[in-house]
């Protein structure tokens, strides 16, 4: 992605670094999630297929979309500030 696409700069939490190189040792494809990040970062909206939605209960205020069935991204964008929080990735017992 070229700077000028970049809309939101990232804030990943240490918790989603700790789970990306959990992803990485499970051999996940971590150009998927660069992609969807990468989608987000630009301010796009993602497609249908990645199934974005709001969370509920201790995750109210996140979104969450399926990088595959069950591998997830929680995020949170800041409109006023420009920024992306990656909060967790994961399947859905590690994460709930």
């Amino acid at each position: 992605m070229s700077k000028k696409e970049i809309k939101y700069q990232l804030d990943p939490t240490n918790k989603y670094l700790n789970d990306l190189k959990l992803a990485k040792k499970q051999g996940k494809n971590l150009d998927k999630l660069d992609e969807i990040v990468d989608i987000l970062a630009a301010g796009k909206q993602l497609e249908s297929k990645y199934k974005d939605h709001k969370l509920n209960g201790k995750y109210q205020g996140y979104r969450e979309c399926h990088i595959e069935a069950d591998w997830l991204l929680i995020y949170k964008k800041f409109d006023n500030i420009l920024v992306l929080i990656l909060l967790r990735t994961g399947s859905h017992s590690e994460l709930f």
